[in-house]
């Protein structure tokens, strides 16, 4: 009988909820979409991992006017990536005009292609069943869907929204949501710095990540516009990612990628204990142990697993004793 990866006897159900990326990068003009798969396949090779999501913009890329042939444009791209390549697509909000046919286009010709479909400004529980019909008249009904979460009645439905089965993955949209108070949050608030700290803004950055924690699925922090201020940037992704719970990031330049697969990344020490005690609980059959002086079960198992899952994303070099478990092949199943 064949032994299960550790990955489904620690995670269950749940196996394939965090093994996305870390960094989900953004463009949506010709060239940038060009060198965006590009700069993917040579980040893949020099870390030994697909690093980020090359998400190729319908919403904000498509020239009034142009929506159907820069969705012709991007299924192209898609099908022309690089074997192995995560490529995915952001198309327009389920009430505008092009949705429909950005589906049929895009996931109707490239569906096998795609890791997953981004749709913007989802309202309700109804707009993901849009989205989900949408895919499946397309034949991409096995196409995961992410969405992007942009007003506070949204945020209120986070959870019902995190509950689809179709939705993988859940972002917070910042500059629509400071935008749809209509002034009662201040311009700040979308700011690196000050997007932390407004009330309002904080809090609808945690329903978003506790509904996705709740349901299995992918908390995606929002941009940082001030991509010239990588510091900025980089203390951003590391309050989302070890205050907030975000296990995934937006990059809207390529220089924003390597600072957040940094700020999302373990410590050294980390990655070294979580393999050392991840073999030792494989040793006993995943019963209790002892390790350095505290007592471990299935629960602790499965965070320290989820380090070692993390270090990989992040393209850290792993232990000997685990880096069998994160090979391409193994990785998938």
């Amino acid at each position: 009988m064949a032994t299960l990866h550790p990955r489904h006897i620690l995670l269950g159900a749940q196996a394939g909820a965090f093994a996305l990326p870390v960094c989900d990068h953004y463009s949506g003009v010709e060239v940038r979409m060009r060198k965006s798969l590009a700069l993917q396949a040579e980040m893949a090779e020099e870390f030994g991992t697909c690093v980020f999501d090359a998400t190729l913009d319908c919403e904000d890329g498509a020239p009034v006017g142009g929506e159907a042939e820069h969705a012709v444009l991007v299924t192209e791209l898609a099908l022309a990536a690089a074997p192995g390549a995560r490529v995915a697509v952001r198309v327009h909000p389920v009430d505008h005009a092009a949705f429909d046919a950005d589906v049929a286009t895009i996931a109707g010709r490239a569906g096998h292609r795609l890791t997953h479909l981004m749709v913007p400004k989802v309202e309700s529980v109804a707009d993901v069943q849009r989205a989900a019909d949408a895919l499946d008249a397309a034949g991409a009904g096995t196409l995961p869907l992410h969405v992007l979460i942009e007003s506070p009645a949204a945020v209120h439905r986070a959870f019902d929204i995190a509950a689809h089965a179709r939705v993988q993955s859940i972002s917070f949209g910042l500059m629509d949501f400071v935008s749809a108070h209509g002034g009662a949050i201040p311009a700040d608030g979308m700011s690196a710095a000050g997007q932390f700290s407004h009330p309002l803004v904080l809090r609808a950055k945690l329903e978003i990540a506790s509904a996705c924690h709740a349901h299995g699925k992918v908390p995606s922090h929002c941009v940082v516009t001030e991509f010239k201020h990588l510091d900025a940037l980089e203390q951003a992704a590391r309050k989302a990612a070890r205050e907030l719970g975000y296990t995934r990031m937006w990059s809207i330049h390529p220089d924003q990628i390597r600072p957040i697969l940094a700020a999302f990344a373990p410590q050294a020490r980390e990655v070294d204990t979580a393999a050392a005690l991840i073999e030792r609980a494989m040793a006993a059959d995943w019963a209790p142990v002892q390790f350095d002086g505290r007592l471990h079960d299935r629960a602790s198992y499965r965070y320290f697993w989820q380090v070692l899952e993390r270090a990989h994303q992040t393209g850290l070099s792993l232990p000997d004793a685990v880096q069998a478990h994160f090979t391409d092949a193994t990785v998938r199943h």
